[in-house]
């Protein structure tokens, strides 16, 4: 065994810099470290904690990974200077005070502002490597489209990384694209849902906890209900996770993908973006596992497809165009929406929409929506309502457990909210109430009726929706992909009151009455 070297008191060593996202043994700064040629630097920022809203699930969630990790570094021999800071950079420079520092290495961060923050401060940045595209890469892609679109960059990664290919290099099942299988509504047989563990609460944990009312100003900033176990904070769990996926979760994950149960939180989702977030998975081995699952015969393959295209396709292409359009893509606010986040999603009120109050319900309890819901509940509202897409922005990081602001800008600006014109999506993801109705349980027990557009127990969606297309008509007018929704809207005998009652809607919506 090779014996294990100590650093000297006082002896001049680099510092490698672990920010909060990059949990992991074999992020790029660390992975050829050894204990006793480097300390270990990782800052709790004051002023982060105290200037956003967290929900207390992603807070306890952030601050205990990196604890747990810190602590395993230390039982590996590593000397770890974890310390509270008003904010990273004066983390910093106090941890250089404080220890002789050679050289300070650090990987690049998941944010623009982050790495902005790094290049003024003295430290050497190596690639990020917890993504299987770089950012650079996908630059180099986009530079060689006329236009692209994910599924392109989707079919360019699979072979790229031979994932879910035949020996010939074809798609395996002879196709690329099993999403005509994957949009099932909800089953009316009363199944039973794949159960996650819940991971027991340790010391370190409650210590974490604890420490919220320790920090001047955090408390008022904190909704949501307690950690009860349900995200992993080490690594361990995190496999644990994924093995839970991969056995109980993938097979019928495919089908009902799109679907939405009022008294079913994740159906059948993964809930493993958060650990791949903070780094204590690593999508290489998180497809691998449901690729090794399906050439096992344990899961189909509109399953393994539909779950590897959202990891190495959107969420890899997320990252890519975060990179390649900021800093001005965050401001973006094409269709000049200038509503406040209803107080219905913020849980200032109630409301009689039964889709937005389940989904708001869920979010509360556990920080946790899946794309569906995100997208065509949330962003559907927000988008037919006018709301603006920063204030949208901000409220969706203070309330998922998986909001990171690389995740959130182009879903929000780009995806959800069309509030960058077109460039991420060719035509709005807005939609009536027949779309909830069909993908949900919903509106069965609801006050609204989806298929009326007007009258007091008109859905707000419907309503919203053909408001919607006639305020921005002109800028929709040359967008081939919505002249069909164009024409009928122009049809509608009774567009007139049904503009009268959207702006019924939007003045109880804002008011929180609806």
């Amino acid at each position: 065994m090779q014996q294990r070297r100590i650093a000297k008191t006082g002896e001049r060593l680099d510092t490698v810099w672990i920010l909060g996202d990059q949990l992991n043994r074999e992020t790029a700064a660390l992975k050829d470290r050894q204990p006793g040629d480097c300390r270990i630097l990782m800052v709790v920022s004051r002023n982060k904690l105290a200037s956003k809203r967290w929900h207390r699930q992603r807070l306890h969630l952030v601050l205990s990974a990196m604890a747990h990790f810190a602590e395993e570094l230390r039982d590996e021999g590593f000397e770890v200077d974890y310390r509270e800071a008003e904010s990273l950079r004066t983390g910093l420079d106090d941890h250089r005070n404080e220890f002789n520092v050679a050289h300070v290495w650090v990987m690049e961060p998941m944010s623009y502002d982050g790495l902005k923050m790094l290049e003024q401060a003295d430290v050497s940045v190596v690639a990020n490597n917890q993504f299987l595209c770089h950012y650079s890469m996908f630059a180099s892609w986009a530079e060689r489209k006329k236009s692209f679109k994910m599924e392109d960059f989707y079919r360019w990664q699979r072979m790229t990384h031979t994932v879910l290919l035949d020996p010939s290099g074809d798609p395996v099942g002879g196709t690329w694209n099993y999403d005509h299988d994957n949009r099932e509504p909800p089953p009316k047989d009363g199944r039973s849902w794949p159960q996650i563990t819940r991971f027991e609460l340790d010391e370190l944990d409650r210590t974490v906890l604890a420490s919220f009312s320790e920090i001047d100003g955090l408390e008022q900033n904190l909704w949501g209900s307690e950690p009860d176990g349900t995200w992993p904070v080490t690594r361990s769990q995190a496999l644990q996770r994924l093995d839970e996926f991969v056995n109980i979760g993938l097979d019928q994950f495919g089908a009902y993908e799109d679907a939405m149960l009022g008294d079913e939180w994740k159906l059948s989702h993964s809930v493993l973006a958060s650990s791949m977030n903070l780094g204590m998975l690593h999508p290489e081995e998180v497809i691998r596992a449901v690729e090794a699952a399906y050439n096992k015969g344990k899961a189909p393959i509109n399953s393994v497809e539909g779950f590897i295209r959202q990891v190495i396709g959107w969420r890899e292409y997320v990252w890519g165009i975060y990179w390649l359009w900021m800093p001005d893509y965050g401001g973006l606010n094409e269709l000049n929406a200038s509503r406040p986040v209803p107080p219905a999603f913020t849980g200032q009120s109630s409301t009689d929409m039964n889709c937005v109050s389940n989904v708001v319900n869920r979010i509360e309890q556990h920080g946790y929506a899946h794309h569906i819901e995100r997208l065509m509940v949330l962003g559907n509202l927000a988008l037919t309502s006018g709301v603006n897409p920063q204030a949208m922005m901000d409220w969706m990081w203070a309330s998922f457990v998986d909001g990171a602001e690389w995740v959130m800008v182009p879903n929000v600006v780009g995806m959800a909210l069309y509030a960058d014109g077109g460039r991420m999506s060719t035509k709005p993801y807005a939609s009536g109430g027949a779309y909830i109705n069909r993908m949900s349980d919903s509106c069965k027990a609801c006050r609204y009726n989806p298929k009326k557009r007007t009258g007091d127990d008109a859905c707000p969606f419907t309503t919203l929706y053909w408001d919607f297309l006639a305020r921005h008509e002109n800028v929709f007018a040359g967008n081939h992909r919505l002249s069909r929704q164009l024409g009928g809207m122009r049809r509608l005998s009774d567009l007139s009151e049904v503009r009268e009652r959207a702006s019924e809607v939007l003045q109880r919506l804002d008011s929180g009455t609806l």
